[in-house]
């Protein structure tokens, strides 16, 4: 009885702390999930406040405006970019620790530009303008570099995987039809047949080859010769006439019976 209620209260206090643990991690998640749906707004925000001072303020303040608005938009789009690419291939690891590092100093730069858009003093802002483009623009190449880098980096990929898909059907679809390879087999065939063994001769004649003819005063030997020397058969003799046999000459055998004599009415 004390084993059942001690198993009782071990298996309550599992259930306790099991609540508790799936507790803390939803309320986790749905903070997390707050936290970054109330960073999306302030970006959202931040991004067209931008954009309106770029195109609705002059001077130093839409300078600022435009620095920031494309060190904000060409980090994100590498950011987004890596952290997909990275899912699917894990070289891209590498990549995405050297993109850490290079956040690091456009976060660095965004701060500065936006302390400097409430700077008092416009014309000290102005002379550091041409040192805020260079370091935003060396920023922004190597951002874009890796972006293009990866992408087309998985273009490649999608390519050759495509090519090697191509292959295979070529292969899939000409076992599907095997019976035109089996049709062309015996039309080959055929062709070569109906050439014949005239047929190296005519095509001979056909491209122009005229073979000498032996000369009228050539003997036997001098025309023997000749068809010898450019690799033609001998000429055959004229064929003899075929005479019927003499059925009185026939040898006779014991089974064979003597033929009849033919008698005249």
């Amino acid at each position: 009885m004390e084993a059942a209620i001690t198993i009782l209260a071990l298996l309550f206090v599992a259930f306790i702390a099991l609540g508790v643990y799936a507790t803390v991690k939803a309320v986790g998640a749905a903070k997390r999930g707050v936290d970054r749906t109330i960073t999306q707004a302030r970006r959202t925000v931040e991004d067209t406040t931008l954009r309106a001072k770029s195109f609705g303020q002059t001077g130093v303040a839409g300078e600022l405006a435009q620095l920031r608005l494309a060190l904000r938009t060409s980090m994100r789009a590498t950011q987004d970019a890596l952290h997909a690419g990275v899912v699917e291939d894990s070289s891209l690891a590498e990549s995405v620790g050297l993109f850490r590092r290079l956040s690091a100093h456009g976060l660095e730069l965004d701060d500065e530009l936006k302390r400097l858009e409430r700077e008092p003093d416009r014309a000290t802002v102005a002379a550091l303008l041409p040192q805020l483009k260079e370091r935003t623009q060396r920023i922004t190449h190597s951002a874009d570099s890796l972006r293009w880098a990866a992408r087309d980096r998985a273009r490649q990929f999608a390519d050759d995987d495509l090519d090697a898909l191509n292959a295979q059907i070529d292969i899939e679809a000409g076992a599907l039809r095997h019976w035109t390879v089996e049709e062309q087999r015996p039309q080959q065939a055929s062709g070569a047949a109906s050439q014949g063994p005239g047929a190296g001769a005519r095509r001979a004649h056909d491209a122009g080859v005229d073979w000498p003819e032996p000369t009228a005063g050539a003997g036997a030997g001098n025309s023997s010769t000749a068809g010898e020397s450019w690799g033609g058969p001998a000429r055959e003799e004229a064929p003899q006439a075929i005479t019927a046999p003499d059925p009185h000459l026939r040898t006779r055998y014991p089974w064979q019976k003597a033929a009849r004599p033919e008698t005249t009415n």
